[in-house]
């Protein structure tokens, strides 16, 4: 369950968001159903002092009402709260530390309450990047899909351009112009050996740690598009794929355009699902009472192999997983480019399944 601080939560945003979180919870095979909770604030606005108060506040309300209480029989999380847009660490350390010494003084495993919470305070390395992280490997794995890039008229010798959104606002239609709506500060020209290059949409969190995991495997970043200002090219762009990094960031109608002008659009319940997988990741670290790795540091190392890094591997091996899923989802039904159709299927089936064989659904 994601917790926003944003001047822009609504009440049907919050449904939206939940309903969102349910698909992707099941895309990546994350045993989690789908929530989502937000303070219609800006949290620019208020002093560190003012937003541990207001935080601390909303996270007593949600246990006094349930929703970050443990069952007193299974002892299991009943709704896990994560940082979402104007949240981070800090707030999921003062709901964790609300939950800890008021209705959960007795909990054993209080600290599971929340993820994305600090190091010291239970938290797992890595969180922080993850949903860049996961936005790099969902693009990587369709990337390397040779039917996919045949299907966009992409070839290894050709230079690929690659358009990231990361909490931006509502994509329409016309992609392939670049209205001046921003202040222009800077251009940078694209790389003439033929590259991969990419926009970033968005350089908060996830577009900072997206942007760089992309550099770091060669590609090069032509552009960056913020609030307050961009980075662009007069001529406008003209993507070859769209990675949504950001919640339902494009309508259904730019959707269908998208579509139609052969752009690979990778839907938002997939490649965003970093964050809820290494989220449950940390969930299951809370509940075993043992960091990754510490008991098996030593034998590894003593043994002269490399302790295995267990969030990223898995995550990688989610993002892999989830995109055979999809792209075999696709084929079965011919969908050609529209995956999220497909990436939707797989989690209404999965959803389904899971009812029927409970015995919920007639």
């Amino acid at each position: 369950m994601g917790i926003r601080f944003s001047l822009d939560v609504t009440r049907d945003e919050v449904k939206a968001l939940a309903a969102l979180m349910t698909f992707k919870c099941a895309c990546v095979d994350v045993p989690f159903g789908g929530a989502k909770a937000g303070i219609k604030i800006n949290p620019k606005e208020y002093s560190e002092h003012e937003l541990e108060k207001i935080t601390r506040r909303f996270a007593l309300e949600l246990a006094k009402k349930g929703f970050i209480v443990r069952d007193n029989l299974f002892r299991a999380g009943v709704d896990v709260p994560a940082p979402d847009m104007g949240t981070g660490e800090r707030e999921m350390s003062w709901i964790a530390d609300t939950y800890a010494k008021t209705v959960g003084f007795q909990d054993i495993n209080a600290h599971a309450c929340v993820t994305g919470k600090p190091i010291n305070q239970g938290g797992i390395h890595g969180r922080v990047s993850v949903t860049g992280r996961g936005v790099f490997h969902g693009l990587e794995n369709f990337i390397n899909e040779a039917h996919y890039m045949s299907m966009i008229d992409w070839f290894p010798q050709s230079r690929l351009f690659a358009y990231v959104i990361v909490d931006g606002p509502t994509i329409y239609c016309q992609l392939h112009t670049c209205e001046k709506m921003l202040l222009p500060f800077c251009s940078v020209e694209p790389p003439q050996d033929g590259g991969k290059t990419f926009i970033v949409q968005g350089f908060g969190n996830v577009g900072l740690h997206t942007c760089r995991y992309l550099v770091r495997a060669g590609a090069t970043c032509t552009g960056v598009i913020e609030h307050d200002g961009a980075i662009y090219n007069p001529q406008g762009i003209d993507p070859k794929i769209i990675a949504e990094a950001a919640n339902g960031p494009t309508t259904p109608a730019a959707d269908q355009i998208l579509v139609e002008r052969n752009i690979l659009v990778i839907p938002d319940l997939y490649i965003n699902a970093g964050g809820v997988t290494v989220s449950f990741f940390e969930w299951l670290k809370n509940l075993n009472h043992v960091s990754y790795g510490r008991l098996t540091f030593k034998y590894e190392r003593e043994s002269n192999h490399y302790l295995l890094d267990i969030v990223h591997s898995g995550l990688d091996y989610t993002m892999e997983r989830s995109a055979r899923a999809i792209m075999k989802t696709a084929e079965k039904f011919n969908l050609g480019l529209d995956l999220r159709t497909a990436a939707y299927a797989n989690s209404v089936e999965k959803i389904f399944t899971t009812y029927a064989d409970a015995g919920l659904a007639f």
